[in-house]
């Protein structure tokens, strides 16, 4: 059974790791940094919930929570949800979604949404197997 605990500064390396990983299993590149990630942990309101086992990180879940004014109430934005490649299909990446919802729930957090791309099946279903439906279309431009 995977450990979870929020991240620190000295785990920048392996969180910085861990999303390139992801992005050259994408055909892309990332710029991600070990300085960059610390940047994002000491940002208020960003934390990255870790998964371990035998003291290495096997998955995590970024996510922000923030103040919104429709909703009257704090919400949360999962960015990232990663579990490396040897550790899929164990229950990781469910073990940490689980764990956050009961944590943003705990502190009064009245809703949390997640994107991914359309094509991205897998993680549609999981995200709908835990809860989530669809609620609203999001738009991007890349600056």
């Amino acid at each position: 059974m995977a450990i979870l605990r929020d991240a620190t500064p000295a785990d920048a390396p392996g969180i910085a790791d861990l999303i390139r990983d992801l992005a050259e299993s994408m055909g892309e590149a990332s710029t991600i940094t070990p300085a960059y990630v610390k940047t994002y942990l000491a940002f208020p309101g960003c934390n990255i919930l870790l998964a371990e086992e035998h003291e290495q990180i096997t998955g995590l879940l970024s996510y922000s929570i923030r103040p919104n004014l429709y909703h009257n109430g704090e919400t949360a934005l999962i960015e990232e949800l990663i579990v490396k490649s040897a550790w899929r299909d164990q229950g990781v990446g469910g073990t940490l979604l689980e764990a956050l919802l009961a944590r943003l729930k705990r502190s009064g957090c009245v809703e949390v949404s997640v994107t991914t791309l359309p094509e991205n099946q897998g993680a549609i279903r999981f995200y709908r197997s835990h809860g989530l439906v669809d609620e609203a279309v999001y738009l991007e431009k890349h600056l």
